[in-house]
């Protein structure tokens, strides 16, 4: 290999690395990692959230800056940082806004400045969503025909909307967070095809819509060829520049350390798994094309990312994008919001999560582990575990359906509670959650809404797990109807360290789920994107493929088949229920007596 700036000949040596910087919802993270994708150190800051108020979420780029800097200098502090061949960023496709001068510019009514970053999950522009969607302009194809709240055409209308003065007229730099890291890093206004593509509705072929931002209301965008939300783009991982002197003293590192192009979080995750030799496990991916893998990354939320040599539309899922996760492939992405939130939600919303906690305390167990444990405890001689929600059913769209309904006003829904609060009532509940989650992800609708805050009744756990679950073959099977030909699952993420999360999911799908050999996924393709800007690699698939291993495959269990199918049936049919409730309520035409059947 060779050095990007001397040009000198250099060999792969144990004093070579790449750093990782992932920004996620609540903190910052960096892994200093080896060129065969082994983490050497990891440190963690955390950042700050500000709730304004309902659905209002910010951050400050400042802070974010900060706590990057300083969990940079951590991983590195006891090597020498002329081995640091590049560094590359992930972060929220939160929104950051900044004046002519670089300054923050404030993105609330308060006013207050270093308050500049509107968060992913931040869904005040609900309404501009809404319309957007209404326009059935042709770019809302590459989105499923619908606009998210969590991208960034809505917020940005709400911010002209409804702070004109005070932030849409001072504003002249709008960035995707992970293209802010990579332009504080290098002073390039070079934006990622990841954050336009898959987050500003732009298009590698033809670029940005005109017609698109001239209906929104947003055609002061289109000035100077768009230079306030990026007129110049690159694929992920390609060289943007090298560190400039004020931010390498800031990290801590050398100036002109090659820098890579940005990704949106999950997508880094994507990176850091769906690359992996596979050869000799015999999984029905081996000797085939990336094209039949499928990248589960499941945290706060949960994504399902697959990529095809041609574009497929999917109805309710997002793309397809062309060269937003890897060059000159179609990606189609498909998700569930605040899916990690939701068990929690579902855990601490119940009778019995005090119980839970003591016991899980007493026994040197981590909550999930001991929930694990407990639900074996359940089982008689011959049960499976999961066949113990066979009475119990959940719909898990508590913030909303992203994929593959889109549905913003879709509802949370549990089936089969009784009066019973005890903890086998919530591990039962625990259950059907993660099993709801894994079926929504086959199928793939994407829209958030409004969390709801009252407390769960007492058999909301188990349901909850088994209904996460449900949600993944939803989604798969929406991509497999459009024509991706998906064989394998390649998880990574928070909820992945869970080994009854993942069976769940090979059982729910009838696939192998496939587990790196380094947990932290998401920080490994970051570290790619580094390791692919230094040019150390000839491409970043040749990258992903060194740098990341098989640890174990989880195979799905043949004697649930049955039990998933009818389980998978009844999923589908919740949402069908709610609908025509929602509609009885709607009508102005039915009276009580009409929703009562005659007896």
């Amino acid at each position: 290999m060779y050095c990007v700036f001397s040009g000198e000949m250099m060999s792969c040596c144990c004093c070579c690395y790449y750093i990782g910087v992932d920004v996620g919802t609540g903190s910052v993270r960096a892994a200093l990692v080896s060129p065969d994708g082994h983490v050497k150190h990891m440190a963690e800051e955390n950042i700050q959230i500000w709730e304004a108020c309902v659905d209002h979420y910010e951050q400050s780029s400042a802070d974010i800056w900060r706590k990057c800097c300083r969990a940079v200098k951590e991983v590195t502090r006891d090597i020498d940082i002329d081995c640091v061949r590049g560094i590359g960023f992930d972060a929220t496709c939160s929104l950051v806004a900044l004046d002519r001068n670089f300054e923050a510019v404030a993105v609330n009514q308060a006013g207050i400045k270093e308050r500049n970053v509107v968060m992913w999950m931040d869904h005040r522009a609900s309404q501009q969503a809404s319309q957007i969607t209404a326009m059935k302009h042709e770019v809302l194809q590459r989105v499923g025909g619908v606009m998210s709240p969590e991208m960034q055409p809505p917020k940005l209308l709400w911010l002209k909307e409804n702070l004109l003065e005070s932030c849409w007229k001072d504003a002249s730099h709008f960035f995707d967070l992970p293209d802010f890291l990579s332009w504080k890093a290098t002073g390039s206004l070079v934006r990622s095809l990841c954050t336009v593509v898959c987050k500003w509705t732009y298009s590698p072929s033809d670029g940005w819509n005109d017609s698109f931002w001239t209906a929104v209301g947003l055609e002061d965008l289109m000035e100077n060829n768009y230079y306030k939300i990026g007129s110049q783009t690159c694929c992920p991982g390609r060289l943007v520049g090298g560190l400039t002197p004020e931010a390498a003293a800031d990290l801590g590192l050398k100036a002109g350390t090659a820098v890579g192009a940005s990704l949106i979080d999950a997508h880094a995750g994507g990176l850091g798994v769906m690359g992996a030799d596979v050869s000799g496990h015999h999984l029905p991916c081996e000797n085939q094309p990336i094209t039949s893998r499928m990248a589960v990354i499941c945290g706060t939320s949960s994504c399902h990312m697959a990529v095809s040599s041609r574009a497929l539309f999917v109805p309710g899922v997002w793309g397809p994008y062309l060269s937003a996760m890897l060059p000159d492939l179609w990606l189609n992405e498909g998700g569930q919001s605040v899916t990690g939130r939701l068990v929690d939600h579902v855990l601490r919303g119940h009778a019995a999560y005090t119980q839970l906690k003591d016991q899980a305390k007493d026994s040197g167990k981590h909550i999930y582990s001991y929930l694990n444990f407990h639900l074996e405890t359940l089982v008689r001689i011959t049960t499976h575990v999961e066949q113990l929600t066979a009475d119990l059913h959940v719909w898990p769209d508590f913030h909303g359906n992203r994929s593959p309904l889109a549905d913003q006003t879709s509802r949370g829904m549990i089936v089969g509670l009784t009066l019973s609060q005890t903890l086998d009532d919530l591990a039962l509940l625990y259950l059907a959650t993660l099993q709801a989650i894994a079926v929504r992800q086959i199928y793939t609708p994407d829209v958030c809404t409004v969390c709801t805050s009252f407390p769960l009744p007492p058999c909301f756990s188990l349901s909850v797990l088994l209904y996460v679950k449900l949600g993944t073959r939803h989604i798969i099977d929406a991509m497999r109807e459009a024509g991706h030909d998906i064989t394998t699952l390649f998880m990574c993420g928070g909820l992945s360290k869970n080994p009854l999360f993942v069976q769940l999911h090979a059982n729910t799908t009838g696939l192998p789920v496939v587990l790196t050999e380094e947990k932290e996924a998401v920080l490994i393709g970051a570290a790619v994107l580094g390791a692919c800007a230094s040019s150390d690699y000839s491409s970043i698939q040749e990258a992903m493929r060194k740098m990341t291993k098989i640890g174990r495959v989880v195979r799905p269990n043949p004697e649930l088949a049955s039990f998933y199918r009818k389980k998978y049936a009844v999923f589908l049919k919740l949402y069908d229920h709610q609908k025509e409730y929602v509609k009885l309520m709607n009508d102005g035409h039915h009276t009580v007596t009409d929703a009562v059947p005659h007896v």
